[in-house]
């Protein structure tokens, strides 16, 4: 009984230091200081009496709209690039199990073989995603190199072990829509969100809470002086907080966000031989 009681205290503490890693990626040094220049610019705004009363529609066209557009469009690239991935895995473990299961006679050796080819490959889109768009074109080299060995493989040994002719062509068709899966994964980390767009949020949600300080300052005399900056933080911390958001879709290879897509090579290997 305790060692249960042991074990859901450890679980429970687990799921809470994930869940503060999660905030700590959405709160940053940027969250602090547009906060803190908000707050400077209400309390100048309050104490020298300039108060206004902005349209917040401002507030929605010039930032939500556009980060909204922007976390959208970077979730349908990672949902793409999810499906592409369980493509590429799928069409993989099938070429496996056709080099265990589908020749006249067991050939360890050629199923080992391709084992390795895999997890090279594998590993090398790993590094090539993980990688910087400098180092892009090195990556993808080896990537294609890894690929033509594949395919050559399949000609010379699944053929030769006796393999027939039409499966040994449905394995290159595997191949070839794990190139296709390739492609697509390759696109999707080169081409981001458009960078105008981001630049054109990225700038306001730095100027428009300094900006509305006026604002702030006058909704400030409808409150008491103890909650005068609960606004500004809150509006700030919002604003913030989706830019961050977004930015942390924006690269789902990247390892830095919270919801990227993990390549592991090693786990994907070691499973192959289960049945």
């Amino acid at each position: 009984m305790k060692k249960k009681t042991g074990l859901r205290k450890k679980k429970r503490s687990s799921r809470e230091l994930r869940h503060m890693s999660h905030l700590l990626v959405i709160f940053n040094l940027k969250t602090i200081i547009i906060t803190l220049l908000s707050i400077g610019s209400t309390y100048l705004c309050r104490r020298f009496g300039f108060v206004a009363d902005f349209p917040l529609t401002l507030i929605a066209t010039a930032v939500v709209f556009p980060i909204v557009f922007a976390i959208n469009g970077a979730y349908q690239r990672r949902e793409n690039a999810l499906r592409e991935y369980g493509n590429i895995k799928a069409h993989g473990r099938a070429l496996f199990f056709a080099a265990r299961d589908w020749l006249p006679q067991e050939h360890k050796e050629i199923y080992e073989q391709v084992k390795v080819l895999l997890g090279q490959l594998f590993s090398s889109c790993r590094s090539l995603f993980t990688g910087t768009l400098v180092e892009m074109s090195a990556g993808e080299e080896e990537v294609y190199r890894i690929f033509s060995r594949l395919s050559g493989f399949i000609k010379n040994n699944y053929r030769g072990a006796g393999l027939a002719a039409g499966e040994v062509s449905r394995c290159n068709q595997y191949v070839s829509k794990m190139l296709i899966s390739f492609e697509t994964l390759k696109h999707i980390y080169q081409y981001r969100t458009p960078r105008t767009l981001n630049a054109f949020s990225g700038f306001f949600i730095t100027i428009l809470p300094v900006l509305y300080g006026p604002y702030f300052a006058s909704l400030s005399q409808q409150i008491s002086s103890g909650l005068l900056f609960i606004t500004p933080i809150l509006f700030s911390i919002i604003l913030v907080s989706l830019d961050n958001i977004q930015q942390h879709l924006e690269n789902p290879f990247d390892q830095i966000g919270e919801d990227d897509i993990v390549i592991n090579a090693e786990k994907f290997v070691e499973r192959l031989d289960l049945q």
